[in-house]
């Protein structure tokens, strides 16, 4: 599932999107997806993606924080966070510094390249 919520934000043109494997790291998750938008607007409409794609597949988030007009918008599918901010926001709160412990998942883009380096 956090590939396809990191498939879904790209198909908004997320930027640097990243997949966290929380496993043994915190009980609340397996996965946090981070990624970024542009703006404000950005990042409500790459929010709003993810949740219209998951819906469409019959899964809803069971919590949603920060819509609208947020620097930082989350949704929580369970065993998987989505974690959208704008850039300053993401700098920071630094989730990927703070769970630098978090193994990395690969994340395939729309260019075919890995949005993890």
């Amino acid at each position: 599932m956090a590939l396809r919520i990191a498939e879904a934000a790209d198909d908004r043109r997320a930027l640097e999107i990243e997949i966290l494997d929380m496993r043994g790291l915190m009980t609340i998750c397996d996965y946090f997806v981070i990624c970024s938008g542009r703006s404000r607007l950005h990042v409500d409409a790459i929010a709003e993606e993810v949740e219209d794609q998951m819906s469409k597949l019959g899964i809803e988030p069971r919590h949603v924080e920060g819509i609208p007009d947020s620097s930082w918008v989350i949704l929580d599918y369970t065993d998987v966070v989505l974690h959208v901010f704008e850039p300053d926001a993401r700098g920071f709160y630094n989730l990927e510094g703070l769970w630098h412990d978090a193994a990395r998942v690969e994340v395939p883009t729309r260019e075919g390249t890995s949005a993890t380096g």
